[in-house]
């Protein structure tokens, strides 16, 4: 499996950089699309890379409901759109009261996409699978939210979901904010294919400390021996020291092709 990095928050090279998170998936002889970010910079990308979305894909994937993962979807149409039922939802920033959701309604996407909605895992492709609304089974991730809905109750963002691709009987994550939690997902990931081994995770970790959801999170990855952690776009400095510290990770920027 290849994942390209249409958008992400750091520029590579000759490639174009925003707030956001797109990329694009190239597994059992298809191509989809995880996230569009907020803009057309990942068609701009695209087309760098002698890729043109338009024609090459069929199927894209929202993982949420938020502004930097989703803006991008006014650029495209005549595609299948999969993602849960809550990412159309209003929702703000607490601090004072901003929108963060989608800057359009589910009724014009609609006449643009068939939108396939789901709470629960679906295959995507033999060995693809969008995971769904994800459990918050630990007692270190999602216990707070900065995020509330129209009628000011809080916003966990529910509908926060991931992709899980099975190659060689191990898994390789691919999270777009990880609201969830990046170890709920992939404890998730590992009930919905009954697989265990996770060999690499990818994409917004939503780590922004280096706190105890943080550290935690670095003991789980490395009691799960993972090999490959590419964490980006929401997962800011203190964060990435602390994992670069553990891990030796690489920076994630546009234009990069990582084969798993």
């Amino acid at each position: 499996m290849n994942v390209t990095v249409l958008t992400d928050n750091l520029a590579g090279g000759k490639f174009l950089a925003e707030h956001g998170l797109s990329y694009l998936l190239e597994i059992d002889g298809e191509q989809i699309l995880f996230d569009t970010g907020h803009s057309d910079v990942f068609l701009r990308n695209a087309e760098k890379l002698g890729i043109y979305i338009h024609n090459a894909i069929k199927t894209v994937v929202l993982s949420h409901g938020h502004w930097d993962h989703g803006n991008g979807l006014q650029h495209l149409e005549n595609k299948t759109l999969l993602t849960h039922p809550g990412a159309f939802l209003e929702r703000f920033r607490k601090i004072d009261h901003s929108p963060v959701g989608l800057s359009f309604s589910k009724n014009l996407l609609l006449q643009k996409f068939d939108i396939h909605e789901t709470k629960t895992s679906y295959q995507i492709t033999e060995n693809l699978y969008y995971l769904g609304e994800i459990p918050r089974l630990n007692n270190f991730e999602s216990q707070t939210t900065s995020f509330e809905l129209a009628d000011g109750t809080d916003d966990f963002i529910l509908d926060d979901s991931a992709l899980v691709a099975i190659q060689n009987n191990e898994l390789i994550i691919v999270t777009g904010c990880s609201h969830s939690g990046i170890c709920n997902i992939c404890e998730n990931a590992k009930a919905v294919t009954g697989i265990s081994k996770i060999k690499a995770v990818i994409g917004g970790f939503h780590l922004k400390f280096g706190n105890r959801q943080t550290t935690q999170t670095i003991v789980y990855f490395k009691e799960n021996k993972v090999e490959t952690l590419l964490p980006s776009h929401c997962t800011d400095l203190p964060a990435l020291a602390l994992f670069y510290e553990h891990f030796k990770i690489q920076q994630v920027k546009t234009g990069m092709v990582f084969e798993f």
